[in-house]
């Protein structure tokens, strides 16, 4: 393999802004690798072209949530891969009711927060490995509504509303996270950001969604298309700060973030499940 083809990682790549930033990287002449839970669309041909010359690589796990599947799924990234210059942790949703996941926690946050921390942590070597060394994070503007914030809220949310409720702290957990092990990667050399792709059109006929009623028409009409929030991302990894780290970027500009005096409560937690629990799986 080439050290002159810049690969990327990218989680959830087959739908919505992942696919939109897969078609970016493949047109731009990247290498990506793929941990879905769906396939690519079969009747896009680009896609199916650069699967079949190697260039896109799908590794899948039926659920990200689900520790044993997803252990699977990296164990065979680090068996196959030989570097990563970007992790784009960009897997995620919204849901309709309060859910939690198999390890029991709400799913939100299991799957946004605590997910992307194993993936950094599972594959950290194959990044240092690469020549950009970058981590991108996918958050959301909605983490500025956020009302209240701790570590037991997170996982054991006493109420639920749509979007502005366990989906909006646990995006916001997200960011303090990156934040707060910013200093940490640095020492290896590693840069780590999160950063708001934007209002963006994801619906998607008979995928269930945890979006307010009103905010889906508004969607439908104002909303940009997914390639815009790739865009962002890619801006964010490869753009003006790539030189940052721990940062929350939006709109091209860093942006501060709330609870900020909680982010190494929430980081020391993240490593506590890493250990005790994703470790533990034999």
């Amino acid at each position: 393999m080439k050290m002159n083809k810049h690969i990327a990682m990218i989680t959830g790549a087959n739908a919505g802004i992942g696919l939109e930033l897969t078609r970016k990287l493949l047109s731009e002449d990247w290498q990506v690798v793929a941990l879905n839970r769906s396939d690519f669309p079969a009747e896009e041909s680009g896609i199916q072209g650069a699967i079949k010359n190697g260039k896109l690589r799908i590794y899948k796990t039926a659920d990200l949530a689900d520790y044993a599947g997803l252990k699977r799924s990296l164990e065979e990234i680090k068996h196959t891969e030989q570097r990563i210059d970007i992790l784009f942790n960009n897997a995620g949703g919204s849901f309709p009711e309060l859910r939690y996941s198999r390890q029991g926690r709400e799913q939100h946050y299991e799957l946004m927060t605590v997910v992307p921390y194993i993936i950094l942590m599972e594959v950290k070597e194959l990044i240092r490995k690469g020549a950009l060394k970058t981590v991108i994070n996918t958050s959301s503007s909605a983490l500025k509504f956020s009302k209240e914030f701790s570590v037991e809220i997170l996982e054991r949310p006493k109420s639920f509303r749509k979007l502005l409720g366990p989906y909006a702290t646990s995006k916001l957990a997200l960011s303090l996270w990156t934040q707060a092990i910013g200093p940490q990667l640095a020492q290896e050399e590693i840069m780590i950001r999160s950063v708001d792709p934007g209002g963006n059109n994801t619906l998607r006929k008979g995928k269930e969604s945890g979006l307010p009623l009103l905010v889906k028409p508004l969607m439908k009409l104002f909303f940009s298309p997914p390639a815009y929030g790739a865009a962002q991302l890619y801006d964010g990894a490869v753009g003006k700060h790539r030189n940052e780290t721990g940062v929350f970027v939006q709109k091209g500009r860093i942006e501060p973030l709330k609870y900020t005096s909680q982010a190494r409560a929430v980081l020391e937690r993240l490593q506590a499940i890493y250990e005790q629990e994703f470790l533990a799986i034999k």
